[in-house]
């Protein structure tokens, strides 16, 4: 196994009770990142930072920090950062740890992204269920406030900021940035069509507005206080520094682990003892989800991947939202099967028909195979009324919806019906020798006996 010795860089301080506070926080070099930018770097030197440690988005999508930031047309104000802490996808919790244990880690990469892309206003979306996270971080942003890190002239120089916290309720669509956008304008959380909605050109109240997740920017201190060359040192070729994945399911050890982005792999993650600790009772492993619910399952010919994002991508999955999911071979791929598909359906917004209706009926067909009265033709029905959501069922996915949620419902279900068919036969086949146990019964019925 590969146990590398890369440096912890935003759960440093999670073995520390107080490392939600801010005199904790200042105590262990936090808001010197800050001071250093205000005193001797101008925005567009942050900037480069970022781009020269190749951070990558770590909401899901993977793209560039610094490149995403370079998005807004010059020239172009009032511009606004928010933070998308609405993590909603099954399985990943990591989001909300860094907001509990360090908020104000959180709060300096706001600032620091904030004053790079010139933006005096900046939001941070938390997600309704979150209730410690908000008030963790409410606390941090007045701490922060009354020691001058953020509000007019912040620590002397003459960078004006107002940082706001809001939250949902509890919509997982949300997460997808432009829904996220119009809960946040106070609208019903739908998302809007890209183009013309690119949320560096028309965002927030239509103004430019660069979204960023929370643990994207929670590396941003650490990139300003130690160079984005030294953050590049660390990681694969495509996939740099240090990332956070929430390992959960069938393991001995479930929890969230920093290691270092693109060395470390599936078998080190789940089976290492310092990490998920191998599958409960010592069983088989019979798949995993690699990047969260949305993601298509992986199984054990997929274990020595490593970490790293465009390997994972030409596999036929994502890394997404940092969520790995194992299953273990008492699993019943059909009951795993409808419980991912039956979340999507519950969370589509209902604004595209083949979503709306097309993960409902997916979810009921499920139900029907599963509670035993399943048809031989519903297995081609469902990949129907898949190819429908998402033509081709390939991946990456094609879709005929404004966001990714519908295609989202597809992945688990081409998933299990292409490797676990069997097992959906099973359950019609049970199907069919009820009813046909059934017959003479309800034959002895009929009058004059008649079959």
């Amino acid at each position: 196994m590969t146990i590398t010795d890369a440096p912890k860089i935003i759960t440093r301080r999670f073995d520390t009770p107080d490392s939600h506070t801010i005199t904790r926080y200042e105590e262990t070099g936090g808001y010197q990142a800050l001071r250093t930018a205000l005193g001797s770097m101008s925005p567009a030197q942050v900037a480069a930072q970022v781009k020269d440690a190749s951070l990558l988005g770590r909401g899901g999508a993977g793209f560039p920090a610094g490149v995403k930031w370079g998005f807004c047309p010059p020239g172009v104000w009032p511009r606004y950062l928010v933070v998308n802490g609405d993590e909603s996808e099954p399985g990943t919790y990591k989001d909300r740890l860094l907001m509990e244990r360090d908020p104000h880690q959180l709060i300096e990469g706001v600032l620091l992204a904030s004053y790079a892309i010139g933006a005096a206003q900046a939001f941070i979306y938390i997600r309704g269920e979150m209730a410690l996270a908000q008030e963790r971080v409410a606390k941090a942003l007045n701490e922060a406030y009354a020691k001058g890190y953020i509000g007019k002239n912040i620590l002397g120089s003459d960078y004006s900021i107002d940082v706001v916290m809001a939250w949902g309720a509890g919509a997982y669509i949300v997460g997808e940035e432009t829904a996220l956008i119009e809960s946040l304008e106070g609208n019903r959380g739908m998302p809007r069509l890209k183009p013309p909605f690119f949320p560096a050109a028309k965002g927030l109240y239509m103004q430019p507005t660069v979204v960023n997740n929370v643990e994207t920017l929670s590396n941003i201190p650490w990139i300003v206080s130690n160079g984005g060359e030294t953050f590049a040192e660390l990681g694969a070729e495509g996939s740099k520094g240090t990332r956070i994945f929430a390992v959960s399911g069938h393991v001995k050890n479930p929890g969230v682990f920093e290691v270092e982005y693109g060395v470390t792999t599936f078998r080190d993650i789940i089976y290492a003892p310092v990490y998920g600790g191998g599958i409960r009772s010592d069983r088989a492993l019979k798949c995993f989800i690699p990047g969260g619910a949305s993601a298509p399952w992986f199984y054990e010919e997929h274990l020595d991947l490593p970490l790293e994002k465009a390997t994972v991508d030409k596999a036929g999955s994502m890394l997404g939202s940092g969520a790995i999911v194992v299953m273990d071979d008492t699993t019943d791929a059909v009951a795993a099967c409808l419980s991912v598909v039956k979340f999507f359906s519950h969370e589509s917004c209902g604004k595209c028909t083949p979503c709306r209706e097309g993960t409902n009926w997916l979810e009921k067909i499920l139900r029907r195979i599963l509670d035993g009265y399943g048809r031989p033709s519903d297995l081609d029905l469902l990949m129907d009324v898949a190819d429908n959501i998402s033509p081709g069922i390939a991946w990456p996915p094609k879709q005929t919806t404004i966001c990714p949620l519908g295609p989202s419902a597809v992945s688990p279900l081409a998933s299990a019906l292409g490797r676990f068919r069997p097992e959906f036969e099973a359950h019609i086949a049970r199907a069919a020798r009820a009813e046909a146990a059934s017959a003479p019964a309800q034959a002895v019925g009929l009058p004059g006996g008649v079959a």
